[in-house]
């Protein structure tokens, strides 16, 4: 069909007055489906392709032909940022037809959520926290707001696939439309969607209808990527290269300021410089650092700070700023920047972007390079790989470089194969479990138990949980008085749960910190978590500060700022690293071939890297022996069959092997001593893995394996069930054992 001409006049207006010559494929392909079907649709296209406008083109044009009479879309993105940048673009297309576009999130006024309440209609945009608000607080006014809801749109979805974020996502969803009586349809829209089968039907889960995915063109994606190695001192691995690349090494602020000398930032300082750039790191402490050291810099050799920052635990100003700064075309700032700015917020037209070792995820390293190449230019993404050089004495897993060998797999496997991780099935998610219970029971009041079962079990998200499961949490809830049982048999929140569910940090279902607000005079920083004693620094928002004073009791944290340069901490980062990774990781150092992004130092590394793994005989032979009865096992496997195959040696093998000193870095390698020989080793871990045990034996004796936000409240055999069943992958672990047994022979 020609979709342009199906098209509403203001639409097709719109179209003309931003100058495209012609729709793109996976717009002509959206509205195909979108206008003729009633099934879901999930739209994968890369970054910057038109998929929200895919979807809102169709939408809008339907909700114009016939108004509905509540609000007709809702819009779920991961992030406020992201409705705010789609809010200006939605409210400019919606302005000529009259088509009302809401905000509901934390930073929107109370009188515009009261002018939605009293007028529901047009698009509404929302976070999973404030839907989860919006379910327990407005229960009364869900069937006015949404009783004619057409269209749920689910920005972003990938990041919705692999954890509670994204079941809770669902779960709301499913409860929205049974309150309201709609039957919405389901709209996901990704740029890194590496199953689309597996993730249609995650998005269908719940409903009576199927997920279309409209096929597109697999077009000739052009990425400009270099990858490069730096030690943390001047000596690097390329230095005595031959050839030399055209672009410097090392940079010249390397000699300008030794003081503060790290080649690696260096590189970054100097091909920043009249550019506007983002600088992606792995967590919010790396963020800092590397934000402290090009100030330092730019400091040593008297220019002008063109640095900025933006992560989760800075204050809404700062963030907003940094973005501010990064949509203006005529600036050359650079962001140094967490995963807050991996999702699609419209940022201008950056030039590159650098990444500091490896991310955990294809997915991740996709949405990084996805920031820049918008308007025309291809992607760009500069990896920086660094590390201290190996001591002369260190062991063998030191002296291989993880971050570039797995920044080397990341990019294979998706240049290979396409692949992107797929959505993580077969958990038993308790502790959502608990906060779709209590949410349900706080908004719906006194419900039997039966009729809270009938509530929460249906869910799709927990289609692995039994009724027994089910008592046994109510019983628990019932004894810590988070639950209370009614003379009638009936259950309400009790009071140890409503100092839970009234607080506002019930709605997010993602862990947080015991946060500390950070002030220096009458400006706020951001947050920390366990703020040092009075006279200690601190670093955050890219700068140092000396700890004035603490109000513990505000959380609040009082400073003025000094020089100098420190480490931050905001609570540990967890990497979800996939099988498939790990395996491509092997495979690099196993093959010859080059690979045409790698600079002068990556390249001298890689090889160092593929000699010394060559020697130790590390391609055949997963377990090394490092003299004497001294071992090192590299399984290549992804995090969670590693901590299956941590705890099978050590709960399971232990007492035949004679296994102690057990050290791992997960998921790369596990060293450890041991009496047994190398084939008495082979043979244990063989037989060990092939028995038919109880996952539940993986699980030490008195530990309670908490993971997620609300497991304190669930009881222990839940806890340990969740984990041993549904964290430990045992599968994926006797499939690596088999390789390893395979790769002897």
């Amino acid at each position: 069909m020609d979709v342009f001409s199906r098209y509403a006049p203001f639409i097709q207006d719109y179209i003309y007055s931003q100058g495209w010559q012609s729709l793109r494929a996976i717009q002509q392909a959206a509205g195909d489906v979108i206008f003729n079907r009633d099934d879901n649709v999930l739209l994968s296209a890369p970054t910057a392709s038109g998929k929200t406008e895919a979807a809102f083109f169709p939408i809008l044009t339907l909700m114009s032909e016939e108004p509905p009479a509540s609000v007709g879309c809702l819009y779920i993105a991961p992030l406020k940022a992201l409705i705010n940048d789609q809010y200006q673009r939605l409210s400019d297309l919606c302005h000529e037809p009259g088509i009302p576009v809401w905000r509901w999130h934390g930073d929107v006024a109370q009188s515009q959520k009261r002018k939605l309440l009293r007028h529901p209609s047009g698009v509404l945009q929302i976070t999973p926290e404030s839907l989860e608000s919006l379910l327990l607080n407005k229960h009364m006014d869900i069937p006015n707001l949404f009783g004619d809801l057409r269209f749920i749109v689910i920005d972003e979805i990938h990041s919705m696939l692999r954890g509670d974020r994204g079941g809770q996502t669902f779960c709301l969803i499913e409860r929205l439309a049974k309150l309201a009586g709609c039957h919405p349809r389901r709209i996901g829209l990704s740029a890194t969607i590496g199953d689309p089968r597996a993730a249609g039907q995650f998005l269908a889960a719940g409903t009576d209808k199927g997920t279309i995915i409209p096929k597109i063109a697999d077009t000739h994606e052009v990425w400009r990527l270099s990858m490069e190695h730096f030690y943390k001192d001047p000596v690097q691995a390329g230095d005595d290269a031959q050839e030399r690349d055209a672009q410097p090494v090392l940079a010249a602020a390397t000699d300008k300021a030794p003081t503060m000398a790290d080649p690696g930032l260096a590189y970054v300082f100097e091909h920043t410089r009249g550019k506007k750039c983002l600088v992606f790191t792995n967590s919010r402490e790396e963020c800092e650092a590397v934000c402290q050291s090009l100030r330092a810099y730019c400091e040593a050799n008297h220019e002008p700070d063109r640095f900025m920052i933006h992560h989760g635990n800075l204050s809404t100003a700062f963030r907003q700023t940094a973005e501010e700064a990064m949509r203006d075309d005529n600036s050359l700032m650079t962001t140094c920047a967490t995963a807050t700015l991996e999702l699609g917020i419209d940022i201008g037209r950056l030039e590159r972007a650098f990444q500091i070792d490896a991310p955990f995820t294809v997915s991740g390293f996709l949405q990084r390079m996805g920031r820049t190449g918008r308007r025309g230019d291809p992607p760009e993404m500069w990896f920086v790989m660094r590390e201290e050089h190996p001591e002369s004495r260190a062991m063998l897993p030191e002296f291989i470089p993880w971050p570039l060998i797995q920044g080397i797999a990341l990019v294979q496997l998706y240049l290979e194969e396409r692949f992107v991780e797929p959505p993580r099935t077969g958990r038993l998610p308790y502790s959502l479990l608990y906060h779709q219970t209590m949410s349900t029971l706080a908004s719906n009041g006194e419900m039997t138990p039966a009729e809270l079962a009938s509530r929460v079990l249906p869910l799709s998200y927990f289609q692995n949980i039994t009724q027994e499961d089910y008592r046994i949490l109510l019983r628990h809830l019932i004894e810590i008085d988070h639950l209370q049982q009614t003379e009638n048999g009936g259950l309400i929140v009790g009071l140890a749960g409503e100092r839970v569910v009234n607080n506002f940090k019930f709605y997010a279902v993602f862990q947080e910190n015991e946060e500390f607000s950070v002030h220096a005079g009458s400006e706020e920083l951001g947050t920390i978590v366990k703020p040092p004693p009075v006279g200690d620094k601190i670093a955050i928002a890219g700068r140092v500060w000396v700890v004035e004073d603490i109000d513990r009791q505000r959380h609040q944290v009082y400073c003025h700022e000094v020089k100098g340069r420190i480490p931050a901490y905001f609570g540990d980062v967890a990497g979800d690293i996939h099988p498939r990774i790990l395996e491509r990781m092997q495979k690099v150092l196993a093959e010859d071939k080059q690979y045409p992004y790698l600079m002068v130092n990556a390249s001298a590394r890689l090889r160092e890297a593929r000699e010394t793994a060559r020697v130790a005989g590390m391609f055949n032979k997963p377990l090394i022996n490092l003299g004497g009865k001294m071992w090192c096992l590299f399984p290549w496997t992804g995090t969670y069959s590693f901590l299956a195959l941590e705890r099978l040696l050590r709960l399971k093998c232990a007492p035949r092997l004679g296994l102690r000193g057990f050290n791992s870095v997960r998921p790369y390698y596990m060293e450890f001593s041991m009496d047994a020989s190398e084939d008495e080793f082979y043979q244990i871990i063989a037989e060990e893995a092939a028995k038919d045990f109880d996952p539940l034996d993986l699980v030490f004796e008195n530990e309670v394996p908490v993971f997620d936000k609300y497991d304190q409240y669930v009881p222990d055999e839940l806890i340990k069930k969740g984990f041993a069943q549904g964290v430990l992958d045992i599968n994926e672990m006797r499939h690596c054992v088999q390789r390893m047994i395979k790769s002897r022979s």
